[in-house]
């Protein structure tokens, strides 16, 4: 059976632009249009009947990506990368969404632009999107997941975990105060899955391990990260090391220790979670729980893929974090 994108290949064009003659959303050109026209004719795709309740299927996915304050740019395209090199592999092209229009516009939304189906991130532990998600009529993948991940499917780095890894790191290497530097306030205060999870993961290793913590919201820019760092060294002048959960901050953080006397890691050991990337460029190299981005994204669209070929995933896929040691960590000498 003819797919939009066997139509695509032997007309020599994009999906999508076999999506929009067939639906007429796009004006697209006559010379065009009747190169689409005649190869889905000879393919016998026009003459093709949708299963039963389901829309004809037009090569394209939706990766719904919202621009909130707080997002970190450099990450967000790393997903963004991920899920098109992914859906291109499937055979697909990728409608970006990037407008933060809430539950009824995310509706609105899909409705316009036909998508087969959607890849949904920065997921709130209580979305208002997955009500809308789970009724939607075309499925869906989650990077990320709320706190009732009924009825959705849904693929993450395993966040509490994360955070419970560097406190543990940490405390092995004989730390006993330590302060967790996670995402910028509001990112806490529109209730976002990952970074809440960290917190929790972090704070329940602290109280199992008998390490004193404070955490602490965290803005990217170096002002309020040396205010913050500096008030964390007056109110705890015992803290020996950091773990920093804000890709946008890490250089700041960096600059601010040197800036007030603290040799990294000889004074003060820090811990990542960001991109590899991120922590091999910084200096010194981070050492960090690595940030799986192009993991994610792939799964992602497999997942989708095998809910478009009728297949029904697990709820939840979780991927355990991994922590590389390099040289912002050391251990904390006795009586230090």
């Amino acid at each position: 059976m003819a797919t939009i994108a066997d139509v695509a290949r032997r007309a020599g064009v994009a999906p999508s632009t076999v999506s929009y003659v067939l639906s007429g959303k796009r004006a697209i050109s006559p010379a065009t249009r009747a190169k689409v026209e005649e190869s889905a004719r000879a393919l016998g795709y026009l003459t093709q009947q949708a299963p039963r309740g389901a829309a004809r299927r037009t090569g394209v996915l939706g990766l719904v990506a919202p621009l909130r304050a707080g997002t970190h740019l450099p990450v967000l395209m790393r997903f963004v990368s991920a899920v098109t090199t992914a859906a291109h592999r499937h055979g697909n092209d990728v409608l970006l969404l990037t407008a933060d229009t809430g539950a009824e516009g995310l509706r609105q939304a899909v409705q316009r632009s036909g998508v087969d189906g959607l890849v949904v991130m920065d997921v709130e532990l209580r979305d208002a999107r997955a009500p809308v998600l789970r009724a939607m009529d075309r499925p869906s993948v989650l990077i990320g997941f709320p706190v009732d991940p009924t009825g959705l499917t849904c693929v993450d780095l395993d966040f509490t975990a994360a955070g419970a890894l560097c406190l543990d790191h940490l405390a092995d290497l004989g730390h006993h105060s330590v302060a967790l530097l996670g995402s910028p306030q509001l990112v806490y205060h529109r209730d976002a899955g990952y970074a809440h999870r960290t917190m929790a993961g972090f704070t329940a290793a602290a109280i199992r391990r008998g390490v004193s913590v404070l955490t602490r919201a965290t803005d990217e820019q170096l002002p309020s990260v040396r205010r913050t760092v500096a008030a964390l060294l007056q109110e705890q002048p015992r803290l020996t090391a950091l773990v920093v959960h804000n890709e946008g901050a890490l250089p700041s953080v960096l600059t601010s220790l040197r800036e007030l006397g603290r040799d990294v890691p000889a004074e003060v050991s820090v811990v990542a979670i960001c991109p590899d990337e991120l922590a091999e460029r910084a200096s010194p190299r981070l050492t960090s729980v690595h940030l799986p981005a192009e993991e994610l994204g792939a799964r992602a669209v497999d997942l989708l893929a095998a809910r478009l070929a009728g297949v029904r995933p697990p709820a939840l896929t979780l991927l355990p974090p991994r922590l590389t040691e390099r040289a912002s960590a050391h251990r904390r000498r006795p009586g230090s």
